[in-house]
């Protein structure tokens, strides 16, 4: 499935509730539905510089396409990075350089986060997008 396919999913499962405690619980049920990252890779150098809560993410390059794992300290943190890993994760490095993270606006996240929150998910998107950076320097 495409990232914008990805994306339009998630906007659509968002706005089948109608209100933000609804939409926060959803984000907490993603969280702990998510992949978690393995023990040895909960280091500095897999942690989200500028987030309130602790957040690590790694990725691993499995044929062409980049996969995401991430835990966080906090459930709506780890909420935040399993939307971002659902859109991005296996897919080709080139794709998430690509694509755009307007979903993250048409489901009102950004506004509904503290603005230490906000730059967290900010610093979370600009993470996996180096990551796919570095990536795709390897493919060629």
């Amino acid at each position: 499935m495409r990232i914008k396919d990805i994306q339009e999913e998630i906007v659509e499962e968002f706005s089948m509730f109608d209100d933000w405690m609804q939409r926060y619980e959803y984000m907490i049920e993603m969280g702990k539905s998510l992949p978690l990252i393995d023990d040895k890779y909960k280091t500095d150098d897999n942690l989200i510089k500028g987030c309130q809560s602790k957040v690590w993410v790694h990725a691993e390059l499995q044929g062409e396409k980049l996969c995401f794992t991430a835990d966080s300290d906090a459930i709506i943190t780890k909420g935040i990075i399993a939307i971002l890993i659902r859109a991005f994760s296996g897919q080709a490095p080139k794709d998430i350089i690509d694509a755009d993270t307007k979903f993250i606006d048409e489901i009102g996240l950004k506004e509904h986060l503290s603005p230490t929150r906000a730059n967290g998910l900010v610093n979370m998107i600009k993470q996996l997008k180096m990551y796919a950076i570095a990536y795709q320097t390897q493919l060629n």
